[in-house]
């Protein structure tokens, strides 16, 4: 494959993996509304490492029996999906959807913070520089300054959201480690590590067989969990080789307008008057974070 489709494919994935991230925002909100946030992640990193174990088997592969890769995944799991999960679930029970998609999408910021502090495994230039700030600029003008304005109330539930940003963002680094195995594998093992600690957790905190869901909510997890945890993380993994955490966390950029429109069209909630100019400086943030730098020489 040319270094060019590569780049294409890298980008296409990049932009699936902001919708399939975007919607998951409103999985979340309509699913909690009947299921205890332990429990609905519970069962969402359960039922996509299931997924992604059978996928895994079909295909041939098989995970690492070794307990230092176990370690590691136990790790991964932390990092990427027990924390962040179960904090942003819980805040999605008196934060809106797109306000939670607002905060969340702040993952490249401390990605490259992280990445240039401590790290320094990825260049810090002035074009990544340039679009750390054009999509910091696009999300403003995306979402509006009234949508902001609701900062100041619930601020447990946004400094949650903010806790489990910087959690996706050590995981986007912390999963270049995994550089040598198949994306579904460390995908399905952090996922599967997840299940165990939550689960237990669920049976003490919840009891779940004593909960009565709503269809809806039951039909938010089997779609959060199957498109946007399973296939998700997936694509995620890919992109942690190719593009490189803060590359591959910049979807947050692309994630923005996506998930409030999600949130939108399926919640009623409200976009900002100024969304398709806000987009060209996604777009142009996106571009600047991922496309790498190349070489042009000039006709002498």
């Amino acid at each position: 494959m040319s270094e060019k489709t590569e780049m294409s494919t890298d980008l296409a994935l990049l932009g699936v993996l902001a919708v399939l991230w975007g919607a998951s925002y409103t999985f979340i909100k309509i699913g909690v509304e009947t299921i205890p946030p332990v429990t609905f992640i519970a069962a969402r990193t359960l039922i996509a490492g299931a997924i992604l174990l059978t996928v895994i088997r079909w295909r041939g592969l098989a995970m690492p029996a070794d307990p230092a890769t176990w370690r590691r995944f136990a790790f991964q799991a932390c990092l990427n999906s027990v924390v962040p999960f179960t904090l942003i679930a819980a805040a999605e029970r008196s934060v809106d959807a797109g306000l939670a998609t607002i905060l969340n999408s702040t993952s490249p910021i401390f990605t490259f913070l992280l990445t240039a502090l401590i790290t320094r495994h990825e260049p810090v230039t002035m074009r990544k520089l340039v679009g750390v700030g054009a999509g910091i600029v696009g999300i403003c003008l995306i979402i509006g300054t009234q949508a902001l304005g609701g900062l100041g109330h619930q601020l447990w539930a946004q400094l949650a959201i903010v806790i489990a940003t910087v959690s996706y963002a050590g995981a986007a680094i912390f999963g270049r480690g995994f550089k040598g195995l198949d994306p579904m594998i460390p995908a399905a093992g952090s996922m599967l590590c997840g299940a165990v600690i939550l689960v237990p957790l669920s049976l003490v905190v919840d009891q779940p067989w004593t909960l009565a869901p709503s269809a809806a909510s039951i039909l938010a997890l089997l779609g959060l969990s199957v498109f946007s945890t399973a296939l998700a993380f997936v694509i995620y993994f890919r992109l942690i080789h190719t593009l490189g955490s803060v590359g591959t966390t910049s979807q947050a950029y692309l994630r923005v307008p996506i998930g409030v429109g999600i949130g939108a069209v399926f919640l009623g909630e409200s976009l900002g008057a100024t969304a398709w100019v806000g987009m060209a400086f996604v777009v142009a943030g996106v571009a600047a974070m991922t496309i790498p730098a190349r070489q042009v020489k000039l006709a002498r």
